[in-house]
């Protein structure tokens, strides 16, 4: 899987009072990272992290021994983890982040591409 974006894990990691949740956060980085994780659907999710949750469309994981919330959003066609927010878990129990995170929105569609209409030049009798 593709994780985007470590940056994120990483901002959370160095708020203050956050710090203890860098080794589970690069931990869980580097197994779904990993070329031999590829999740094709929920039940693959679940089967390696039995204590993740769905939410909406949302994948939450726990982390850190359940300290930690980790919201996702898992493309499993294009093998894509987006990492959405990292909380602690009374910040995820207030659940004014769902709102935020788009859990409950319908995925992105690809936008039509637009056709331009060109006009046709007609010959005129005679030329």
């Amino acid at each position: 899987m593709r994780v985007i974006s470590k940056t994120r894990l990483r901002e959370f990691w160095v708020t203050p009072k956050c710090g203890d949740s860098e080794g589970p956060l690069r931990a869980w980085h580097t197994h779904v990272s990993h070329k031999s994780v590829s999740w094709h659907s929920w039940s693959d999710v679940k089967a390696e992290y039995g204590s993740a949750s769905l939410v909406g469309n949302c994948v939450v994981f726990n982390i850190g021994g359940n300290k930690y919330r980790l919201v996702t959003r898992i493309l499993y066609p294009s093998q894509k983890v987006f990492i959405l927010r990292c909380m602690t878990h009374a910040e995820y129990d207030e659940d004014t982040w769902k709102a935020g995170c788009g859990c409950y929105d319908p995925p992105p569609t690809k936008p039509a591409k637009e056709t331009k209409t060109v006009p046709i030049k007609r010959k005129k009798r005679g030329e």
